[in-house]
């Protein structure tokens, strides 16, 4: 007898399906300079990204000369106060270093390029303005802050009509998957897409968006017999291809002839999907941790369950429960007083009975 779980799941092909907000400029043949970098946060009201403007190159040289300078002033003093938010931004650089050296994706790592660029920059504002009144620093960072609003001005920037995540991801499906009411679903519609499972949505150049950071929801077509009993408000437990197991509920299922779309809400993990459109998960539709036994260890009689424990060469009868089942084991634990009474146990057999406990050696049959 050991601990361990069992566990009743099923894999499948799912569309992630999010409160998406699509925002475009009259300037979007230019090209889009990220403000803030793809799936980060964006309060309401805030610039998220801009367009390319004819006076850029200028302004955008002027502001490279001044960075080289900051540089330089960074080099030869010592901060001997960080701020919190600066040392924040230092471990954001760190981690999407880190990270791009698992990456063989070059889309992938240019928008590893482009968060470090935009950390980095935010990072050079930061100390700046934490430097002292007069400073070389400081007056350069100020120089800096005077040619952005020049560039501003002279640009269009676009700004986050809510908060949510920033996103360039944009596959042209946010205004065909809409939250809310599901019943538009159906699986000639899901499979119209012709989406590759686990492909990365391209980052545009154009147009931006806006994403619900709270919750999303995934949907998948499916005819198998635990689907076929499921019911609105059911919980279940959804497994990422990272591993990562998430509570989810079935908040609208589509009745179609010989299968259905289940629709699930999550409310962890939605900035993991973000660059994701077609994904596979496992369902885990029950999932139990306890004493986990092996069938063969089981014996039925008279409508009840026992297990047979080897206690140093003799054998002693068990009355056990069980919770769930495989093909191969089982979770299984021991009757309470007030179970076996109500059994039609006596108090006095009840005192003689043993329970079942971690380690102890059945036999199998």
């Amino acid at each position: 007898v050991f601990e361990g779980s069992l566990s009743y799941e099923e894999p499948v092909e799912a569309f992630v399906i999010r409160d998406e907000v699509v925002l475009q400029g009259e300037n979007s043949e230019n090209g889009l300079v990220q403000i803030l970098a793809d799936g980060e946060r964006a309060a309401m009201n805030q610039s998220v990204f801009r367009y390319y403007s004819n006076v850029e190159d200028k302004i955008l040289k002027q502001i490279s000369e001044v960075d080289e300078k900051i540089n330089q002033a960074l080099a030869s003093q010592t901060l001997t106060k960080v701020n919190a938010d600066v040392s924040s931004l230092e471990h954001e650089i760190e981690d999407t270093v880190n990270g791009m050296f698992k990456l063989n994706d070059i889309q992938k790592i240019n928008d590893h390029k482009n968060k470090i660029e935009t950390y980095i920059s935010k990072k050079v504002n930061l100390t700046g303005k934490n430097s002292p009144e007069g400073s070389e620093l400081r007056l350069l960072t100020e120089e800096r802050d005077k040619l952005e609003k020049q560039l501003e001005t002279s640009v269009e920037v676009i700004s986050a009509p809510k908060a949510g995540l920033a996103s360039y991801r944009v596959d042209g499906l946010e205004d065909k998957l809409k939250v809310g009411d599901f019943s538009y679903l159906t699986s000639n519609l899901l499979n119209s897409f012709e989406l590759k499972v686990g492909a990365a949505v391209p980052l545009s150049n154009e147009k931006g968006k806006i994403v619900d950071n709270f919750r999303c929801y995934i949907a998948t077509i499916i005819d198998t017999e635990k689907s076929s009993a499921a019911k609105v408000g059911d919980r279940v437990i959804l497994r990422l291809s990272t591993s990562d197991e998430i509570d989810a509920t079935i908040v609208h299922i589509v009745e179609e002839d010989d299968q259905r779309i289940l629709v699930f809400e999550i409310n962890e993990k939605v900035e993991e999907l973000l660059e994701f459109r077609l994904i596979t998960i496992d369902i885990i539709w029950w999932k139990y941790t306890g004493l986990k036994v092996s069938n063969q260890a089981l014996i039925e009689e008279d409508d009840k369950i026992y297990v047979e424990r080897n206690m140093v060469g003799y054998t002693e009868r068990l009355l056990v429960k069980v919770l769930r089942q495989n093909d191969t084991y089982s979770i299984v634990e021991s009757y309470s007083d007030e179970e076996l009474e109500s059994l039609g146990y006596s108090a006095e057999e009840i005192s003689g009975m043993k329970n079942i406990k971690l380690y102890d050696e059945v036999v199998l049959h």
